[in-house]
């Protein structure tokens, strides 16, 4: 799993366990040593005809239909991997942030099944891109190999 190196970088010590659903996008659950609770890992990849990283979070229902994650199921973070060649990166997204925009399916929204991430060295963005850079940009963190 490429996504290890990096979040060992970051956090240092911590267990894991790899998730049975979005296995393409090394989904992992990672419990740190020294905190309580657990964080919700996936790799972006870059896709080639849109700007961004592109990633996915959802489990099955009880009919084995995708559905959105809940807060419930997020853990701590929902954290987003980035790895393009030398540049390396972290979105570190807290829970109440993932609720707050509708990643995560609540009474009041839908939730999301999937999404682009868009680090700073991401340009020619459009205007819904560059809104949603502009949020995700507070929650990255550059990795340094």
């Amino acid at each position: 799993m490429k996504i290890l190196d990096v979040l060992y970088n970051f956090y240092g010590d911590f267990d894991f366990i790899e998730e049975k659903y979005n296995e393409k996008y090394e989904g992992i659950l990672i419990n740190i040593k020294e905190e309580q609770g657990y964080k919700r890992c996936r790799l972006a990849k870059r896709t080639p005809k849109k700007e961004g990283y592109f990633t996915v979070f959802w489990k099955k229902d009880q009919n084995n239909k995708n559905i959105p994650y809940t807060n419930e199921d997020l853990g701590n973070e929902l954290i987003i991997v980035i790895i393009d060649n030398d540049k390396r990166g972290l979105f570190i997204i807290p829970n109440e942030v993932a609720i707050r925009k509708n990643i995560l399916s609540t009474k009041d929204s839908n939730g999301k099944m999937s999404m682009r991430f868009y680090p700073p060295w991401c340009s020619n963005l459009n205007t819904t891109a560059q809104a949603t850079q502009k949020w995700q940009l507070q929650y990255f963190r550059e990795i340094k190999i």
